[in-house]
């Protein structure tokens, strides 16, 4: 009874000093919130009438139904029919390629701490730009939004796989593609007055903006930034129950814990209250799919941070995803290649290994494009160069560990924020249809 007890009082220990020294905070800020802009930035997220062709909304690839992403590792924008794992290529509007990069999850990215976004980070705070913001247009970035999240809002609309739609089928892919995105008659300013001549949506703007203010696309990022924001914040899972009140997890997920921020190094990236640390690493995650390459160029690699900086220490390095809500987002990667939780933790144990062993099937692909998506994993010079980039150790784990760690990551959803808290409207004032 004595030693039961004592390897209680062990544990409880161990516990105790993980918390004094690794875990995070509960803290967390959240912008002020404006309920008419909300209610407004979730008819614009759902409406298609913010991409060239009319078909495409921002719910496309980030649907309430599989939790702010599309459950699929590449998704297929313009030019797609249906939802997630069953949307289809359109036969008579046939995309020229999948999006070259999984749709990130959306919980928490209102909080102040997100400072960057996107796979690579090409968009991020800058306090040396007129704008304050780092993005692809540079001194030609728009002014005037409210947010990060704001301006991150405003670049979808810009690509030709997710929104705009390709060359000569619509008023905005012929703006994108002459590069006139700002100003009048740019991309931006013909779908601001597109939702302007609408009046329920003119109605909607003008407690916002003023009925004499005419809308700005800024306005309508604004709105949908505050929608994001508030319908999905992931504050109430059990860990945080265990940080604010010391609510225990069960005994699975707390010896998770004690791994995730102890021995097996997770939290060395994965810090912080949402288990990111905001940077770029290389660790050798399988790519797949059309890559991401300019115009002019042919092929299907994914520098990653490096198209950014231009730096060579950051080829292959792409930003640490947050982990809330991590047990309901797959698939996972920056290419979505692992389809599974499990999948891609045994990677981080043996980056090197799992990549030059990958198994195509564990990616989920839509069909119908007639591509070979795994064109990288055969090309030895390619697999060669990912694997010298690889920044990650491996780690020896039991099986018992790793289950351990995914009752931990499990603990991480909160489970009211994957219903959302608005929800999906009934219809939109475009009139036009969505999923």
């Amino acid at each position: 009874m004595k030693r039961a007890l004592a390897t209680v009082l062990i544990s409880a220990c161990a516990v105790v000093a993980v918390q004094a020294a690794d875990l995070p905070t509960p803290d967390v800020s959240f912008p002020q919130t404006n309920n008419a802009q909300i209610t407004l930035g979730q008819l614009l997220f759902f409406d298609p009438i913010l991409s060239g062709n009319k078909t495409v909304s921002c719910a496309t690839c980030h649907h309430p139904k599989f939790n702010t992403a599309d459950g699929v590792s590449l998704g297929i924008g313009d030019g797609g029919i249906g939802l997630g794992p069953a949307r289809e290529v359109d036969a008579d509007n046939l995309p020229e390629k999948r999006i070259p990069r999984h749709a990130p999850m959306l919980f928490n990215i209102g909080a102040s701490e997100f400072t960057s976004f996107f796979h690579d980070g090409r968009l991020e705070v800058d306090t040396t730009r007129p704008s304050g913001i780092r993005t692809p247009l540079g001194a030609e970035m728009e002014q005037g939004f409210a947010s990060l999240l704001s301006a991150q809002t405003m670049f979808p609309v810009l690509s030709a796989d997710e929104m705009a739609g390709h060359l000569g089928e619509n008023d905005v892919s012929r703006a994108v593609r002459r590069g006139v995105i700002t100003g009048p008659d740019g991309a931006w300013d013909i779908l601001a007055k597109r939702v302007e001549a609408i009046p329920a949506y003119r109605a909607a703007f003008d407690p916002i903006i003023g009925a004499d203010t005419a809308v700005h696309f800024t306005d309508i990022a604004d709105a949908i930034a505050a929608f994001v924001d508030f319908e999905w914040r992931a504050v109430n899972s059990p860990f945080d129950a265990f940080l604010r009140r010391g609510a225990a997890m069960d005994t699975d997920a707390m010896a998770g814990m004690e791994l995730f921020y102890g021995s097996a190094g997770c939290s060395t990236c994965h810090s912080g209250l949402f288990q990111t640390d905001h940077k770029f690493h290389a660790i050798a995650m399988p790519q797949i799919g059309p890559g991401k390459a300019a115009i002019f160029e042919n092929h299907q690699r994914d520098l990653g941070r490096m198209r950014v900086t231009g730096n060579t220490a950051d080829a292959y390095a792409f930003r640490t995803p947050s982990l809330r809500n991590v047990a309901h987002t797959a698939p996972y990667g920056h290419a979505g290649a692992y389809a599974t939780l499990e999948g891609v933790v045994r990677h981080h144990l043996d980056p090197l290994g799992a990549f030059k062993t990958y198994l195509t099937d564990q990616a989920v692909l839509p069909e119908g494009l007639g591509k070979d998506d795994f064109a990288v994993m055969a090309d030895t010079a390619e697999v060669t160069r990912i694997s010298q980039a690889n920044q990650l150790e491996p780690q020896d784990l039991t099986d018992t560990e790793v289950a351990q760690l995914l009752a931990f990551l499990n603990a991480l959803t909160d489970v009211q924020s994957l219903r959302g808290a608005l929800g999906i409207p009934a219809s939109v004032p475009s009139g036009l249809p969505f999923d």
